[in-house]
């Protein structure tokens, strides 16, 4: 006996995600709803890391970004003496940017305070979407803004607050990749499981 194939349908992503890191990290990552503290400092540091970069690039140096920011824990990289950044300008495993490496010590202090005001990072982040993801439906990627004026507010009040490299461009790139904003495209597989 003689069994038909039926035809495999292909799996329809946002288009951004081409290629397997960056379908990988689609499929698994963008766009879930983060409330890890660690979490949430570990994206806001690669987002920042990836200012005039590719996010390909950013995923290729995310395992060696994690061994040496101390898997994200913020008390611990508020600790980082001068001595120990430049050790890390000198680490081709992460992007060597002293700027963006000082930012990243400047900003677990600035979650340590936020935490100790608000009780952690993420109640203070979610506020911003009053604990519920935006949710978009965007049918091409000339939809999706690269700013808007919540990432506008978000990107103010964090400097306020003494972080850096929270541009709005980045902290809505920041906001699709934890949830807070859902962008996946209308027709992506992911639109109906988030």
């Amino acid at each position: 006996m003689v069994h038909a194939r039926l035809p495999v349908k292909p799996v329809v992503r946002c288009t951004w995600a081409a290629s397997g890191l960056l379908a990988e990290y689609h499929d698994r990552e963008w766009g879930v709803p983060v409330h890890d503290d660690r979490i949430l400092f570990e994206f806001i540091t690669l987002e920042g890391a990836q200012a005039g970069l590719s996010w390909e690039t950013v995923l290729k140096k995310r395992a060696r970004y994690r061994e040496v920011f101390a898997g994200f824990d913020p008390a611990k990289v508020a600790r980082f003496t001068p001595a120990r950044i430049d050790r890390l300008l000198q680490d081709s495993g992460i992007i060597r940017h002293r700027g963006k490496i000082e930012s990243t010590v400047a900003n677990a202090r600035a979650v340590l305070a936020v935490q100790r005001e608000l009780g952690s990072f993420d109640r203070y982040l979610w506020g911003f979407v009053k604990g519920t993801p935006i949710v978009n439906r965007p049918r091409s990627l000339a939809e999706l803004p690269a700013r808007t004026p919540l990432s506008d507010a978000l990107s103010r009040d964090l400097r306020r607050r003494g972080f850096g490299f929270v541009g709005s461009t980045i902290c809505y790139a920041f906001m699709q990749a934890v949830g807070m904003v859902n962008d996946h495209m209308l027709d992506c597989f992911r639109a109906s499981a988030t």
